[in-house]
């Protein structure tokens, strides 16, 4: 595997535990709609430290998971049940970023912090056996 290939996958990974941190973080403070931001680009940003072990990467979101569905979940290399996690980060992201007069509650917060650690946790065990 090219150098350039592996520190770009440990960099996007690295920048996955930041934005889980954030989320951490901004969760603890009370911004839940912030909370639920970052933990869905953590899960985003270990989305694409997988598929760049593919030689892929995208603009579009929908094109970064679409691949990562169809390449690692179909597959068996990841638990069905991840897409799941990843498609809930997704939409209620969506609604927190674009909705103007949607109200994100706690526990939707600590539900999508909770996705993010699950899913993070299985990508970390995915490139250990890769890398």
């Amino acid at each position: 595997m090219p150098l350039d290939i592996k520190t770009l996958c440990q960099y996007r990974i690295e920048r996955a535990k930041e934005d889980l941190m954030a989320a951490e973080n901004n969760h603890q403070a009370g911004f839940y709609k912030a909370a639920i931001n970052r933990s869905y680009y953590a899960i985003f940003h270990g989305i694409r430290a997988v598929n760049i072990l593919d030689n892929f990467d995208a603009s579009k979101h929908s094109s970064v998971i679409a691949h990562f569905n169809q390449y690692h979940v179909h597959t068996g290399e990841f638990e069905r049940d991840v897409y799941k996690l990843v498609d809930s980060a997704y939409r209620i992201r969506e609604k927190c970023d674009y909705s103007d007069f949607f109200i994100a509650s706690k526990e939707d917060s600590q539900t999508q912090l909770e996705h993010a650690r699950v899913f993070l946790n299985s990508v970390e065990q995915y490139l250990t056996m890769k890398l």
